[in-house]
């Protein structure tokens, strides 16, 4: 029996191999870390400015990052908590990391959030690597409401939500109800929502609450289901799910893809 090597043509015809740095953009009272991964190819890419779930900059999110990257993408996600913790601050996987995530959120008015995340677009839009008109976002957990959010801005052409916590109730940050659902009249550009069907944090009932506005607001958007656990990208703990992850993360690139390769 006689093999043989095949060698799989990259879509890009591009090697991807991916630089990575911290970047702390100013900004009233304390700059905004972000950790920023890039191909290390010349050449512009589109922007894409991802949210982190309530830990912040752990090693899960530079991952997912680093991996975005590689697929021919700036991945930018800053710290979202920059007005309360320190530059640098990780908090950890465990239960007073939790609470602690939790609080820090409780601190900040959707005011808040939304100011930093105009400053990071503007940022991106001007990085020498990002492509003039090419910026989408990307986001976790409460990141996945922060980028639902960010889906409202005009420059935002697409838009990929990883089980967004608050968005079926307004829950988010100090704020009792953002309205976000209501704006969703507002959403531009394309828009894929991902949840797992057993997560507890956004059960049935609050899909399809989401599901109902989105159709009646006229917004294009996909929604895709995985019989996996709340945080199931999550690459540390107990609910990790390596296919939905994998199956998740090709839908992703497909959407940026269809939308800013064309």
């Amino acid at each position: 029996m006689t093999g043989s090597c095949l060698f799989a043509r990259l879509s890009s015809n591009k090697q991807m191999i991916v630089t990575t740095e911290y970047v702390d953009i100013s900004m009233p009272g304390s700059p905004m870390r972000t950790f920023v991964a890039s191909p290390k190819a010349e050449g512009r890419y589109p922007g894409i400015w991802c949210f982190s779930d309530i830990f912040q900059l752990t090693p899960p999110m530079l991952r997912t990052c680093v991996r975005l990257a590689g697929y021919g993408f700036v991945a930018a996600a800053p710290e979202i908590y920059r007005r309360i913790e320190s530059p640098g601050t990780v908090i950890p996987f465990d239960d007073a990391g939790r609470t602690r995530g939790q609080q820090d959120a409780a601190k900040t008015p959707v005011a808040h959030f939304d100011a930093d995340c105009r400053a990071g677009l503007d940022w991106l839009s001007k990085h020498p690597k990002v492509a003039s008109g090419k910026i989408g976002a990307v986001g976790f957990c409460i990141g996945g409401h922060l980028a639902f959010r960010a889906a409202f801005q005009p420059d935002v052409r697409a838009t990929v939500c990883y089980y967004g916590t608050g968005i079926h109730d307004g829950k988010l940050g100090q704020d009792a109800d953002a309205g976000s659902l209501a704006r969703a009249k507002e959403i531009r550009g394309e828009l894929l929502m991902i949840f797992g069907t057993k997560d507890p944090h956004v059960p049935d009932a609050g899909r399809e609450t989401i599901d109902r506005a989105l159709r009646s607001s006229g917004a294009r958007y996909k929604t895709l289901l995985y019989p996996a656990e709340h945080a199931f990208t999550r690459d540390e703990g107990p609910r990790f799910d390596p296919e939905a992850t994998d199956l998740a993360f090709a839908e992703m690139v497909r959407l940026f893809r269809s939308v800013f390769h064309n």
